[in-house]
């Protein structure tokens, strides 16, 4: 993409590249507008794009006959895809759809595979950032294990909260049922408990949050590593602030 410069991006990984390596990657990126419920990786399929997010959250979900739940959460941290194609696969088992819209720079997986082979640099940070993306789907399994829903709840909302601009998160009880893997009815407990306690506040298709430093007490240990993780891997913090 021509006239693209890195300082004027969001997207952490593309931000956390060398220089070098931003401007070999440049060319082959394509600015794109990401819509609500469109569907950016389907499950099973050859992937041909990838998508490194620069605002608009993105969900990824195992669907079974069962139903569906969310398994992982990315926004201007990730490049969705990168696993997969990273590891050596050309496919996801995983539905990736985007849940909040926005934008991402999109790339062909073919064109940013032969970069990776000729600049290490662009190929260790891609790697390390799907070490970073296990961690979450990590977390994400000891958080439902070990979770109450207004726990998880408040997980899920802090990893929604990190990924947006502002305080109001855009979505339905219905919506965070379905994530949750949980019946509407816990969900609409574990939100008046929540808003009980002032640290959130529904509104119609959206809740805001009031207190974040709340809702990360409440999240307790589900919340934090694959944060700290990401720091350390892509930018080199060691203690960064939550």
């Amino acid at each position: 993409m021509a006239n693209l410069k890195q300082a004027d991006l969001r997207n952490r990984l593309l931000l956390a590249l060398a220089p070098e390596d931003f401007l070999a990657l440049a060319p082959a990126l394509r600015f794109e507008t990401i819509l609500l419920r469109q569907v950016l990786i389907s499950a099973n399929t050859p992937i041909k794009t990838v998508y490194f997010v620069e605002d608009g959250i993105v969900s990824v979900t195992t669907d079974a006959p069962s139903g569906r739940v969310e398994i992982g959460l990315l926004g201007r941290e990730a490049l969705v895809g990168a696993a997969p194609i990273m590891l050596g696969d050309d496919r996801s088992p995983h539905t990736h759809f985007i849940q909040a819209a926005g934008h991402a720079l999109s790339i062909d997986a073919c064109a940013l595979l032969a970069m990776a082979e000729v600049r290490p640099a662009l190929r260790l940070l891609l790697l390390r950032y799907t070490q970073a993306q296990s961690v979450q789907t990590a977390q994400t399994a000891f958080a439902n294990a070990r979770g109450n829903t207004p726990t998880r709840l408040a997980r899920w909302l802090l990893m929604c909260h990190d990924r947006i601009d502002g305080d109001a998160i855009t979505v339905t009880q219905e919506f965070m049922s379905l994530m949750l893997g949980v019946e509407r009815p816990g969900v609409t407990a574990a939100l008046i408990a929540l808003e009980k306690d002032g640290l959130v506040r529904k509104r119609r298709g959206a809740v805001e949050i009031l207190d974040r430093e709340g809702l990360l007490d409440r999240a307790g240990d589900t919340y934090g590593l694959a944060e700290i993780e990401y720091a350390r891997l892509i930018e080199g913090n060691t203690a960064p602030e939550l």
